[in-house]
């Protein structure tokens, strides 16, 4: 699943080329929405909520899609081709006479009143790359369960809204915890919050999420996707494990040297 920094970029890509631009043709390719027409109307904004995206549309209406797993939003010139794959996979297309915005694979999409956007996103907490990004609030929702772990409650989107599992992962790394350890165990968790909020910030203006410092290919991550190759650290081979609630579950990336704490039977 797409990090928060990903689906910021995203939005951001989209805002610039459709914000302020009549839809020429809008083909929604879902049976609930295949008859609505929305030509003619201008694209007011494309804006981000923790993984979701908000394209708010004239007359009081917000097309809300989320990546999830495998869905992506890609920009084309009129006429270019498309290339992100094939048609069959296309769910959304937003056309201006300038430039089409195609959504593929898009698991949610769903059009809506603008002033219901909260029936959709207002169960998030707060959002890292948000304008109304409140630490203090993300760090009392995480507070309000000591003991679940703390992979988990960083992938819990009610608690802070943008973190996916390779930012848990490198997290982790970097406060030298595994990702079984209770929360209520993490020394000082402002500065776990403090970081995520860094992490997500210096990396939501380029693809990828380089949180060692280092672009070069394999050096990117300290841990994340490194499993039985060294840690950048110390050398030792990173292990996997699962975490998270058993519905959705992921893969753990740790290093059994630099991060204490409790670990399962992993690789």
């Amino acid at each position: 699943m797409p990090e928060g920094d990903t689906v910021w970029l995203t939005a951001h890509r989209l805002n610039e080329a459709l914000a302020g631009r009549a839809l020429v043709r809008a083909d929604l390719r879902v049976p609930r929405l295949a008859t609505v027409d929305l030509a003619g109307r201008q694209v007011l904004e494309v804006a981000p909520r923790g993984k979701h995206l908000l394209t708010r549309i004239e007359g009081g209406l917000t097309l809300h899609s989320h990546l999830r797993m495998d869905g992506s939003w890609h920009l084309y010139a009129p006429g270019e081709r498309w290339r992100g794959g094939p048609p069959h996979q296309v769910r959304a297309v937003l056309e201006t006479a300038e430039r089409t915005a195609v959504g593929y694979r898009l698991p949610v999409l769903a059009l809506l009143p603008t002033a219901e956007e909260q029936d959709v996103v207002g169960h998030l907490g707060p959002d890292l790359l948000g304008p109304g990004w409140d630490p203090v609030a993300a760090l009392e929702r995480l507070a309000a369960d000591p003991g679940r772990p703390v992979g988990e409650a960083l992938l819990d989107q009610r608690n802070l809204a943008g973190i996916g599992n390779v930012y848990v992962a490198e997290l982790c790394f970097l406060r030298g915890v595994t990702p079984w350890t209770p929360y209520g165990e993490v020394a000082a968790p402002e500065r776990l919050v403090a970081l995520a909020k860094r992490l997500l910030k210096a990396n939501k203006a380029r693809p990828g999420h380089i949180t060692t410092g280092d672009t070069r290919r394999g050096r990117t991550h300290w841990v994340y996707d490194r499993a039985h190759r060294p840690c950048l650290r110390c050398g030792t081979p990173v292990r996997t494990g699962e975490h998270g609630a058993p519905e959705q579950a992921r893969v753990a990336y740790w290093c059994p040297r630099c991060q204490k704490g409790p670990s399962p039977h992993g690789n």
